[in-house]
């Protein structure tokens, strides 16, 4: 009797963790059905180290979807660069309370776009993935990525040679800034 009672408590313990595995994994909605695209996901998120970005493309040709991804891709990493660039710029000048404000906000949108294009060309493919398309067409995913500290230092060099801004530039409080607003997006 005992060996009947333990046998039936370990099928029905059995039963019950094969429940609860089979209950962690979330049903997609009646009527659809959940796409996986490669090349996205957490693992191709923005961190507080590295800018990412990712995108498709698709064309008749190999290489054009391929062009395709990467420019989309490239603008999307721009755009975020830019957006983060401008609120440390906003927060770096603020804090500094400097007298001529205006001209060094203007100086640094100047700067901004200088900085962008130039970094740009460190951009590093962290996946490419090549479908081809029941339709014949061809599908390029890619993530790409960059380095925060390598963006860090371009904008040091770059400061660094404009005279008028040499004066109220702070290397060291305009990492700490850019710095605090990576931790917010790798969050």
């Amino acid at each position: 009797m005992k060996n009947l009672s333990y046998s039936s408590l370990m099928l029905a313990a059995l039963a019950g963790l094969f429940m609860i595995g089979c209950k962690s994994k979330e049903k997609a909605p009646k009527g659809e059905v959940e796409v996986v695209v490669p090349c996205s996901g957490p693992d191709y998120f923005t961190t507080s180290k590295f800018f990412r970005a990712n995108s498709i493309g698709e064309s008749q040709d190999q290489v054009t979807s391929k062009k395709k991804a990467l420019t989309n891709a490239r603008n999307e990493l721009a755009q975020a660069i830019q957006t983060t660039v401008k609120t440390v710029t906003d927060n770096y000048v603020n804090s500094r309370e400097m007298n001529n404000k205006e001209e060094v906000e203007e100086r640094f949108e100047s700067l901004n776009r200088e900085v962008v294009d130039q970094t740009l060309s460190g951009i590093v493919t962290k996946c490419e993935k090549l479908m081809r398309t029941e339709q014949g067409t061809y599908k390029t995913y890619v993530a790409i990525e960059l380095s925060a500290d390598d963006l860090v230092s371009k904008y040091n060099e770059r400061l660094s040679k404009d005279e008028r801004l040499k004066i109220d530039y702070d290397y060291e409080k305009f990492k700490e800034t850019f710095e605090k607003e990576m931790e917010k997006m790798g969050k």
